[in-house]
This record gives structure tokens, sequence and C-alpha cells, in this order.
């Protein structure tokens, strides 16, 4: 159940333009309250016995705390994000750079795609979000990479940009999602795949209750989400409440801050 993580803390972070239907510029951002919330979510991973890597972040970059969209890395391959919109293109390559540093195989990506954000491992598979953030082109480049199916799912609300904010992989063959933020085919697909499955309340999805993070037993997610952590507890699962509501006016979760690095 170790797992090794790697994080920024949001030194810089700002909601300074509005990329995503959760991100208003106008509201006032409490950057102290976001680093000790991110610090406790840190030191939560630690607690429970994983690595936490940490990469430094960039003035000018204030998404940059959101760790899961600067790569994907499985088997020990890195591939990088290439970012869809400008705000964050720098992103991509710091990314890329520390982690050919510290020992991975660096691809860069030749297309649009925001790491974490929309490719998530699920055992044998590959779950591919596209639809707002990541090209559908970017699934068949990640395939020809790592030599794993990929499989596509279609997001249709912008609340759920990215496949992380609607899905959360729990085991190697189980996950929880809502059903409300895919296409009907994706949905198909999901009941194929994980019959079994945990479906997620709309009033959980709202607060990012499947922005989580699974080590096979234990699931850290938003504290908020109190009906998805009792189903996960149903389940077998221990829920781990933790709080970003300040990183929450981003669009941000705990899986959002938190790149898994599979050697």
């Amino acid at each position: 159940m170790n797992r090794r993580y790697l994080m920024c803390r949001p030194t810089y972070f700002a909601v300074d333009y509005a990329i995503n239907p959760w991100m208003d510029p106008t509201a006032p951002v409490d950057v102290d309250l976001a680093v000790a919330q991110w610090t406790h979510l840190r030191d939560t991973y630690r607690e429970l016995g994983h690595t936490v890597d940490e990469i430094d972040p960039i003035p000018g970059l204030p998404d940059m705390v959101f760790a899961a969209n600067g790569a994907t890395v499985i088997d020990g391959i890195a591939y990088g994000a290439q970012f869809a919109f400008p705000e964050r293109v720098a992103e991509g390559p710091a990314y890329l750079d520390w982690l050919a540093g510290h020992g991975f195989t660096a691809h860069e990506a030749k297309e649009i795609n925001e790491g974490e954000g929309d490719l998530l491992l699920a055992g044998r598979f590959v779950l591919a979000g596209t639809g707002f953030r990541t090209a559908h082109d970017a699934h068949a480049e990640l395939q020809e990479i790592l030599g794993r199916p990929v499989v596509t799912l279609q997001l249709v609300d912008p609340r759920f940009y990215h496949l992380d904010t609607a899905l959360t992989v729990l085991a190697e063959n189980q996950i929880a999602y809502l059903p409300e933020a895919f296409s009907e085919g994706s949905r198909r697909v999901l009941a194929r795949l994980f019959p079994d499955a945990i479906l997620a309340s709309a009033e959980d999805a709202a607060v990012l209750g499947l922005n989580a993070v699974s080590d096979g037993r234990r699931v850290v997610l938003p504290v908020q989400a109190q009906g998805l952590a009792s189903q996960l507890a149903a389940r077998g699962f221990q829920p781990v409440p933790v709080d970003l509501s300040e990183l929450l006016k981003a669009g941000g979760g705990p899986k959002c801050c938190t790149l898994e690095l599979r050697s």
C-alpha cells in the first residue's frame, strides 16, 4: 500500500484567471490557509506511510500546486503534460525536467494532455478522459509509449473538466464515479469494466469528493464529501477526510495536488 507521490507547495497560489467553472478571480484567496491545508495533506500521506517528494514552486505559475496535471508516471515512464491553456504551459517542462532528473524515462508529449488529471491507471488499463482538457490523440500517444491498453471516456459536464474530478480509482478493479459526468457510451463502458463500482451522488461530486487518492485501502478525500465517505466505509475502505477548501477555489482537491510516481 505504500506509494510515492510528488507535490508542489502552493507558495504562489492565486486565482488570477478563470479556466474552469470553479475559478472566480474576484473572490479573495488566503494563501496562508492554502499552504496550511496543503501541508496537512502532505503530512497525512506521510503519516499513512507514503513517500512524498516536493518540486519547487515557480513564481508566476499559481496552478503548479496541482501536481497531478504535470505528467503521467507509470512503469518508470513519465509522459509529459502539454497544457491546453497558455497560463499553464510552463508547468509541463518544469515537471518533466524534475522527473527526468530523478530517474524516470521522460517522454515529451506531442498531443494536448493534462497528466493524471485525465489519465488514471486502473489495474491493466489506463482510463483516459477527453472532452475538455486532453485531446483524444493523446490517448493513442500514451498507449504507444506505455504499451498498456488505454480506454477513452468522454466527459460531458464542464464542472468536471478532468477525469479525476468525476472518477477515482480505489483499487485495481474498483472505482467510484459520477455517471452524469460521462457520455452515454462511456457510462456503458464503465458499467462493463467495473460492474461493482461505487456511484457517487451529485452532492458529493459538487465538492470534488471524487478528487480522491487511494492506496488500495485508505482513501484521502475532501471532508465535505460525507456521503461518499460512508459509501467507502461500507465497502471496506478507510476514508481519510482532509479540508482543501481554499484550493477548491481553483477547482482542486487532494488528487489534483498529488502526482503518483510509479516505478
